[in-house]
């Protein structure tokens, strides 16, 4: 395992929590980072949201100190809009700026947003020069393969993105047609790497320590991303950086570790967002944490009348007996 410096940013390593809207927030970032993260990329944030002061948008913006390095990651498709934006949030206490051109979701490709500017390459070196110039923070992408498999351009967005200053580029092997469906092509992710001479960071499909090594090895990546397989197990982290500083790989949390984590988790959840949203929000993270546990199909069934905080800590003590 090495260290990782990204527009003159050292990190502690190579091994970085993917943003993920709905789940890379400010509670699930700290867990993260503890468990070893060398950067915890935060959930996509609007530029649009932030021009138009969105009551919502400052709580999503928010790091804590003990989080480590954190990306702060924007999306739109206005270059004025998003290099004003970026220059209105220069002084929060982000380590990079990242945007976003990866997104497969309707309702952002619909509005000419996320993985939909890999369609328009003009408009993207556009929208980095932009961000460059209006911020002393680095900037970096996260773009697909592609948007589909007749139109795979990764490798020319990402030397445009090098041309306009950009300090690293992240690069998911799936196209926006896939999703996150069938298997990532990390080939692609070899050739943006052979292609550049700025960071590339890997992401698609690593699940384990072993398959973290393997893309590094086979794509010769920079660091890698991991995105899904941190849902319910951020505990990944701890595995990945062990295993490529010493070649083995801890044993899992035990139950109890899982519980103390849950409880801690929650709790963060109702410091920062209130019993409400907090309780609300933990209900996927419940079921992506107790997945496979003895009675956990009825415990998921639960999840969803829970209300209280108090409710949420004695089924949590229960399946945990």
């Amino acid at each position: 395992m090495s260290v990782l410096t990204i527009g003159g940013v050292t990190l502690p390593n190579n091994i970085i929590l993917a943003p993920m809207a709905g789940v890379s927030d400010l509670p699930f970032r700290l867990l993260c980072h503890e468990l070893g993260a060398g950067l915890v990329c935060m959930e996509m944030v609007s530029a649009k949201a932030i021009y138009y002061n969105n009551k919502n948008t400052d709580s999503l913006m928010e790091i804590h100190p003990d989080e480590g390095a954190a990306s702060l990651q924007l999306f739109g498709s206005d270059p004025v809009i998003l290099s004003e934006m970026a220059k209105r949030i220069e002084d929060r206490p982000h380590a990079f700026l990242d945007i976003n051109m990866g997104c497969p979701v309707p309702k952002v490709v619909n509005n000419g947003e996320g993985s939909a500017l890999m369609k328009d390459p003009k408009l993207v070196e556009e929208i980095l020069t932009a961000l460059v110039k209006a911020t002393r923070k680095p900037v970096t992408v996260k773009i697909r393969k592609g948007f589909d498999e007749s139109h795979v351009n990764a490798v020319e967005i990402a030397k445009i993105a090098e041309s306009c200053g950009v300090a690293a580029v992240a690069v998911h092997g799936r196209t926006r047609e896939q999703y996150y469906s069938g298997r990532a092509d990390w080939d692609i992710i070899r050739q943006v790497k052979e292609a550049v001479s700025i960071p590339v960071l890997g992401n698609g499909d690593v699940d384990s320590p072993e398959k973290a090594e393997q893309m590094l090895r086979e794509t010769g990546c920079d660091g890698v991303m991991i995105g899904r397989a941190a849902q319910g197990n951020p505990w990944i982290f701890r595995e990945v950086t062990e295993y490529l500083r010493e070649g083995t790989i801890p044993a899992g949390p035990t139950n109890a570790e899982k519980k103390a984590l849950i409880l801690r988790h929650a709790a963060l959840q109702l410091q920062y967002k209130g019993e409400y949203i907090g309780v609300r929000e933990m209900r996927k993270h419940l079921s992506w944490y107790t997945f496979g546990l003895p009675g956990s199909a009825k415990f998921r069934q639960q999840i969803n009348t829970m209300e209280t905080m108090e409710q949420l800590v004695e089924s949590v003590e229960r399946i945990f007996v």
